[in-house]
Order: C-alpha cells, then structure tokens, then sequence
C-alpha cells in the first residue's frame, strides 16, 4: 500500500492568510497593520470608518506570497472606532482599531 503525502514547507513564508491586530491600539496618528499572505495575488485593505464608509485604501494590488505590514497615517482623520478589512485569496478579514487624539 502506497500513502501519498504532500507536505508543504513554509521556508519563510506563511502557510495561511491572517490579518493582524493593528499596532498599536488604541493610537494617536499612526498605527501599523500587518497580514499574512499564503499565496501570491491579488489583495485590498481598506479602512471604514464606524458608519461602515470607506475612508481609505492602504493596498489595492497584485502581491507576493509573505508577511506584509503598512501604516495608516490617521493625522487628518477623527477620533473613533475605525475597521480595517483585508480582501485576499477569496478571504476576508476585519478587525477594528480605536484613533485617539
């Protein structure tokens, strides 16, 4: 009897798509955003203020497979509940951050 595994090795890579908390959070000005891509493609990550309107686009692109972190310089936005959602690999992901000023 023959067994076929497949074994995937990261090498550095991640094996599964995430989003990250926001670093730090709750913040003043800017915060740090960081997600994890298990294949190349195409990716958006989007900021929504609390009435769910789109007040930003950080990523709107093809990428490379990898651990990818940006910042949201916020300066000209209110304070507020804000969400932040990543749309790749046919995923999505949000989470919500607090700008305090």
């Amino acid at each position: 009897t023959m067994i076929r595994v497949t074994i995937r090795e990261s090498f550095g890579l991640p094996l599964e798509y995430s989003l990250e908390k926001a670093y730090p959070n709750p913040f003043n000005s800017s915060t740090n955003i960081s997600y994890h891509l298990a294949e190349a493609g195409d990716a958006n990550l989007s900021i929504y203020n609390i009435l769910g309107q789109k007040v930003a686009t950080l990523v709107d692109d093809y990428q490379t497979a990898g651990y990818k972190t940006v910042q949201w310089n916020a300066s000209d936005y209110a304070a507020g509940i804000y969400f932040y959602k990543l749309n790749a690999g046919g995923r999505t992901f949000t989470k919500s951050m607090t700008l305090l000023k």
